[in-house]
C-alpha cells in the first residue's frame, strides 16, 4: 500500500509532492546514508522495532561518511519517524530514513554540500518472499567481493555502497538463486547483499567478526536471542567451504528478518530445510518484534 505522507526536513508532504531535483548531488554520487526499519502491529498498537538504535546508527553512518554539524538529534529522528508512521495510519510497515547531500558538493567535498533528511514508510512483506520463512532460500557465492573497509566504509549504510549489492544480487537472481553471499577481500565470508550471516556447526553458532561487515541491528538481536537460548556463539573467519558442510546457515536483516538457507552453490545445507536451531531463533525473533515477549519488549518503541 502506498503511503499518504513523506516527512521531508520537518514537513509531512503528500506522497506525490515529496520530490527532489534531478541535479541533487546524492543521486549522482551516492552521497547519502540510510536506514531500514520496520514497525509491527503489537497488542499495544504499532511499535517500531529498535527505533532508537536505528536512529543512532543513521547518525553514526553520517559521521562516518563525513557529515558534520547536522541539525538533527537522535530524538528528533525518533519523533519524526513516529510522526510519519502515525500520519500514514500503518500498523505494519517498512521505514526508510534517508539523510542525503541535497545541494553543493559537486567538487566531491561533503563540507561544501547541504544535508537534507527524508523519511518514507510503506507496507512491505518479507523481502525474500513469504515462502522463504518456511522453506529457506537458495544462495550462491558471488563473483563480486564485498568492500574493503578502507575503500568504502563497511560500518556505514552509505547509499553508494549498495551498487556493490546491486551487482551481486542481480547476478545471483539471473543465475536462478535468491541471494548472494559475498566474500571479503581476504576471501572469507562477509555477508549477503542486505543481510548478516550465521552458520551452525557441531552445536555452535559461528558468524563473521564485525570488522568487514555492517554491524546489523537485527544481527545484534539474533545474537542476543541465541545467547539467551544457551547457544555458544563464535565470531571468527568462515571459509566458503565451511558453509557447504554446515548443519545450518541462516541470514538476518530488517527487510529479510530471519531466514534459513536451504542450498549454497548447488550444495544442500543440512536436510535442505530450515533447521531446528534456526527455527528456534526465528520463532522467538518473530514473537519479539510483535511485542509478545516481555523479556524483549524494550526493543519495541510504540508509536502511540
Amino acid at each position: 500500500m502506498e503511503s499518504k505522507f513523506i516527512w521531508m526536513n520537518g514537513e509531512l508532504l503528500p506522497y506525490e509532492k515529496a520530490t527532489m531535483h534531478v541535479l541533487t548531488p546524492a543521486i549522482h554520487y551516492g552521497a547519502a546514508v540510510f536506514e531500514g526499519i520496520r514497525a509491527y502491529d503489537t497488542p499495544k498498537g504499532p511499535a517500531v522495532f529498535r527505533l532508537t538504535d536505528h536512529a543512532e546508527r543513521l547518525l553514526d553512518s553520517a559521521r562516518v561518511f563525513g557529515f558534520r554539524n547536522l541539525p538533527w538529534t537522535t530524538e528528533d529522528i525518533v519523533k519524526a519517524i513516529k510522526d510519519t508512521v502515525r500520519a500514514n495510519g500503518f500498523k505494519d510497515c517498512y521505514i526508510r530514513p534517508l539523510l542525503y547531500l541535497d545541494g553543493g558538493g559537486w567538487n566531491l567535498n561533503v563540507d561544501n554540500g547541504k544535508p537534507s533528511l527524508a523519511i518514507a514508510t510503506w507496507e512491505w512483506g518479507n523481502y525474500l518472499g513469504e515462502e522463504a520463512m518456511a522453506k529457506g532460500i537458495r544462495a550462491n557465492i558471488s563473483s563480486f567481493t564485498r568492500h574493503h573497509p578502507n575503500v568504502l566504509m563497511t560500518k556505514a549504510k552509505v547509499s553508494g555502497n549498495y551498487a556493490n549489492s546491486f551487482l551481486a544480487k542481480t547476478e545471483s537472481e539471473r543465475l536462478g538463486f535468491q541471494e548472494a553471499i559475498m566474500l571479503d577481500p581476504q576471501g572469507y565470508v562477509a555477508e549477503c547483499t542486505g543481510e548478516n550471516l550465521f552458520m551452525v556447526r557441531h552445536g555452535k553458532i559461528i558468524t563473521p567478526s564485525t570488522a568487514p561487515v555492517l554491524e546489523g541491528v537485527t544481527r545484534h538481536s539474533i545474537h542476543t536471542i541465541a545467547k539467551d537460548l544457551g547457544f555458544r556463539i563464535l565470531e571468527q573467519p568462515i571459509s566458503r567451504d565451511q558453509l557447504y558442510i554446515a548443519d545450518e546457515v541462516f541470514v538476518c536483516g530488517t527487510a529479510a528478518e530471519c531466514i534459513g538457507l536451504s542450498e549454497i552453490d548447488f550444495r544442500t545445507i543440512g536436510d535442505g530445510k530450515t533447521g531446528p536451531t534456526t527455527r528456534k531463533i526465528q520463532n522467538i525473533y518473530h514473537d519479539a518484534i510483535r511485542g509478545k515477549l516481555p523479556k524483549y519488549e524494550s526493543w519495541c518503541e510504540y508509536v502511540d
